[in-house]
């Protein structure tokens, strides 16, 4: 793990929207990091494991983040690239309106349906 003196630095979206790198965080293989947080006093949680091959980035859609009120979506913005969100459930008409005040779209929800049509391709 590595601690560095904080950092500020302002993203290029439409926003400009000021992000503080709080943390660098080296991994080895098979370790996990676990983001908490509380929302309405439940705790909610997000995995990150790291593997020989790279990431698990997200722990599985259809269940853990379920279960933590999570739901993945892919979005895109105005300079072609694509991003892959987790949207607090309660929060969706909230992510929505930040996508419009940014120029960015949803290409795709990441929910079983989609899931199963994208298993099918």
């Amino acid at each position: 793990m590595v601690n560095k003196k904080v950092r500020k630095f302002n993203t290029k979206s439409k926003l400009n929207t000021k992000i503080t790198l709080v943390k660098k965080i080296f991994l080895k293989e098979n370790q996990q990091i676990t983001f908490l947080e509380k929302f309405k006093q439940k705790k909610r949680e997000y995995d990150v494991v790291k593997k020989r091959w790279g990431y698990y980035a997200t722990p599985s859609i259809n269940k853990r983040l379920k279960k933590f009120s999570y739901e993945c979506a892919i979005i895109k913005n105005n300079n072609n690239k694509f991003f892959i969100c987790l949207v607090n459930k309660n929060m969706k008409k909230e992510f929505k309106f930040y996508l419009k005040k940014d120029d960015q779209h949803i290409v795709c929800w990441l929910n079983l349906k989609n899931l199963k049509l994208i298993e099918k391709l």
